[in-house]
């Protein structure tokens, strides 16, 4: 039993991440200084990819990838339905179109099945598919970078959810069958930034393109300019670009969580498992999702999976009695596709397995900070709500 109130997520800062920080603010660096190689190199080697481009969020990350591999007006990418808004957006944001694949209803992840299907409905040619590593299980990447690769279409990893999952072919974000991934460090991800994200690729022209988007399409090697290269303040402006560069102050906070990545990697585990030998009593009607077994996950979020109309219950109420009982959670998530801008653009298209799975899921509370007995104490509250002893 616990008096604090237990949040679906949240970061864990010590007093080495606040030194960390402190060091910034007293140097010379606030932004575009050395603690964001710092970050980007400590990032690259514990995900194994050959570049690492720090950026100001997940979202940014996504766009950057979409924007370096030249998506634009007239393309086609395909997402799974059931994801952060900010998949799709990120193609809207280059003109692209999106085609929505529906998802297993058990896991909420994109498969080579649904992707299959999703093709089957393109008219005309793909230029990406951006599976999302939901919760922090993975995508089926070999089969979907085949199915990508008869297409023509590259492969973007949202692996926003996923930093420190470990697959047969390495840790996620080394790219063994995608063109890049891309990474949050919003505060309730694995390692927080405060705000801040990050795309990995082992494709170096990529890389150089990333690094040109991410700072207004500034170059400032000399090598590349058309005026003269010998005035000291030239910089050219050779492509349009945004301002989504990460600050060394976020970059230094990074680095140190960084450091802890294995250690809340262990922890997150630990207490899923925990979480899931205490759900044992409560099933069939309320369970983990399913695991897909190829993956070990550094669990970004704890989801269950909840038969309301046979217990009765609203989604809503049962959240809402967990409230009451100091107990957070959250819908991880609506489908995409039943968004008002995505209804309004192509049609109520909301596929079955991404309906089957929205109508049954939710978040419990998982966070490095949790304490041991703190699953047992959600599922017991859980338990008393819905009538099972």
């Amino acid at each position: 039993m616990t008096d604090r109130y237990l949040p679906y997520g949240r970061q864990s800062i010590g007093e080495d991440d606040i030194a960390a920080v402190n060091r910034v603010l007293r140097g010379d660096f606030l932004t575009t200084g050395p603690e964001i190689a710092s970050f980007e190199m400590a990032l690259a080697g514990l995900t194994g990819a050959a570049h690492a481009m720090a950026c100001s969020s997940g979202t940014a990350a996504l766009h950057l990838a979409l924007a370096g591999l030249g998506v634009g007006e007239g393309d086609i990418c395909i997402v799974p339905a059931i994801t952060f808004m900010a998949t799709a957006n990120a193609a809207r944001y280059c003109n692209a179109d999106v085609v929505f694949a529906d998802v297993d209803p058990d896991t909420g992840l994109m498969t080579p099945e649904t992707l299959e299907a999703a093709i089957g409905r393109v008219d005309g040619s793909i230029k990406a598919v951006l599976p999302v590593h939901l919760t922090g299980q993975t995508a089926n990447m070999p089969a979907i970078k085949a199915l990508a690769d008869a297409n023509g279409a590259y492969v973007i990893e949202d692996a926003c959810h996923a930093l420190g999952t470990e697959t047969p072919d390495g840790p996620v974000g080394n790219c063994a069958h995608s063109n890049a991934a891309s990474f949050s460090f919003h505060p309730v991800k694995t390692i927080a930034c405060g705000e801040g994200g990050a795309v990995t690729t082992g494709d170096a022209a990529l890389a150089g393109k990333i690094e040109l988007l991410r700072s207004h399409g500034i170059s400032r090697d000399a090598s590349t300019f058309e005026g003269d290269a010998d005035e000291p303040w030239r910089h050219e402006m050779t492509t349009l670009g945004w301002n989504y560069r990460m600050t060394d102050i976020q970059a230094a906070l990074g680095r140190s969580q960084l450091g802890k990545l294995h250690a809340f990697a262990a922890r997150r585990r630990e207490l899923a498992e925990i979480y899931d030998a205490a759900l044992t009593p409560l099933a069939p009607h309320i369970r983990p999702i399913s695991r897909v077994g190829a993956c070990d996950p550094c669990w970004h979020l704890y989801g269950v999976l909840i038969d309301f109309e046979a217990l009765g219950q609203t989604r809503a109420g049962l959240m809402r009695g967990l409230a009451e009982r100091g107990i957070g959670s959250q819908v991880h998530y609506m489908p995409v596709t039943s968004q008002p801008y995505y209804r309004r653009l192509y049609g109520d298209q909301t596929p079955p397995g991404a309906t089957n799975y929205y109508e049954r899921c939710l978040s419990l509370p998982l966070y490095v900070g949790m304490e041991t007995g703190d699953p047992v104490h959600v599922v017991e509250t859980l338990g008393e709500l819905v009538g099972i002893k």
